[in-house]
């Protein structure tokens, strides 16, 4: 059985969304006559925040992170103190100054499937 690798430091974002999407729709078929949009939710933010940890650390180094956080438009100060903070990528993915480089149209740009849309777009048995 071969075991795919979605993510990783040579995969780019947009190929790791090209091979998501498949799979989420599919599991968004699967469960779609289900009634728990919470879990749906939560899950759709996980993975953003995963995508997020993804390119933090794709990101090395502080320079580079703090350059790639400037082009996305934050201000010079918050990135250099974000840049340099010495936290791990998991808790820099969930923080406010990636949040706010990243946000949830980011993603929905560059293709990837948002969860709650899918599921609320999908039609209902009763």
């Amino acid at each position: 059985m071969e075991v795919k690798v979605l993510c990783g430091p040579g995969r780019s974002l947009a190929h790791t969304i090209e091979e998501l999407n498949p799979l989420l729709r599919g599991w968004l078929g699967y469960f779609q006559h289900a009634q728990g949009l919470r879990a749906i939710a939560t899950l759709d933010e996980w993975l953003r925040r995963r995508l997020r940890c993804l390119l933090w650390r794709q990101w090395k180094r502080p320079a580079t992170r703090a350059r790639k956080l400037r082009q996305l438009g934050l201000d010079a100060d918050r990135v250099w103190r974000s840049a340099g903070n010495g936290r791990g990528s998991w808790w820099n993915a969930g923080a406010s100054h990636m949040n706010a480089a990243l946000p949830v149209a980011y993603f929905t740009q560059r293709g990837l499937v948002s969860l709650v849309a899918t599921h609320r777009r999908l039609p209902r048995v009763r």
